[in-house]
């Protein structure tokens, strides 16, 4: 078959499984390529879904079970997807699996504004948020690419909808603040602590940005895009940390669901 699916609990879900979701706002949610039916970090995200799972509702589903829904999803559609699994409470737990076109996402560099903003609950990736769309609308009417977040102590954290990583000599730093630790981030992290490459976490401020050699955003799209200034401050384009991130990324094994 070669159409998208919206399933809930592994059928194909009606208007009226629908429309609970649609207005609650009350959701958590994770977001994966699968390429030939595969996933890379199967593990993470379903460690985020059981996570958020127990913090929002107390109760959690079997892995086995959101696996089963994920094999569904990916066997009614072609085998390159996006696919976002969506998990709310209506009465009992409810999962709704989405599969769209594959993404990459942009080519980069990017351009991005630092807006100060802190995110609620930053750790879940949890729905009805509309300050990262707000933002990013903003961002882009001002002629940047996207915006990152600057929390109240001054500190980088995130971007609407991805990680940060920065380059200093060769060292990987990732930015010490409240935000979402990406599944494409617990990725890199792990297969660059097993290629050897260092890596450490501290607190990124705008004033620092000029002693770090690049910056890149990450998500599930990718393991990293260049960023070449963020607010007033342009930063070096750092191919080779472009595709160091990448080359990690890839060895990660993919895994059927």
């Amino acid at each position: 078959m070669s159409s998208y699916v919206v399933q809930r609990n592994g059928e194909t879900a009606t208007v009226e499984d629908l429309a609970p979701l649609a207005f609650a706002g009350f959701a958590h949610f994770t977001a994966m390529q699968v390429r030939n039916g595969l996933v890379r970090g199967l593990d993470l995200h379903l460690d985020r879904l059981r996570t958020a799972s127990l913090e929002l509702f107390g109760d959690a589903l079997p892995d086995d079970r959101i696996r089963s829904y994920l094999r569904k999803a990916i066997e009614s559609g072609p085998v390159d997807v996006s696919l976002t699994v969506t998990i709310h409470l209506p009465g009992e737990l409810d999962v709704l699996v989405r599969t769209r076109p594959p993404a990459s996402g942009p080519a980069g560099p990017l351009k991005l504004t630092a807006i100060e903003h802190e995110r609620v609950i930053p750790a879940i990736k949890h729905t009805g948020e509309m300050a990262k769309t707000y933002f990013r609308r903003r961002a882009v009417d001002e002629g940047f690419d996207d915006a990152v977040f600057v929390d109240r102590r001054g500190r980088l954290s995130e971007a609407t909808i991805w990680n940060l990583a920065f380059l200093d000599r060769d060292t990987v730093v990732w930015p010490e603040a409240g935000l979402l630790r990406g599944t494409t981030m617990g990725i890199v992290q792990r297969r660059l602590e097993r290629i050897g490459v260092p890596q450490r976490v501290q607190e990124v401020t705008l004033a620092g940005l000029p002693g770090l050699g690049g910056a890149v955003v990450m998500n599930s799209w990718t393991p990293g895009i260049a960023v070449r200034r963020i607010g007033a401050t342009p930063l070096p384009e750092a191919p080779s940390f472009v595709a160091t991130l990448h080359r990690a990324y890839e060895t990660e094994s993919l895994t059927r669901p």
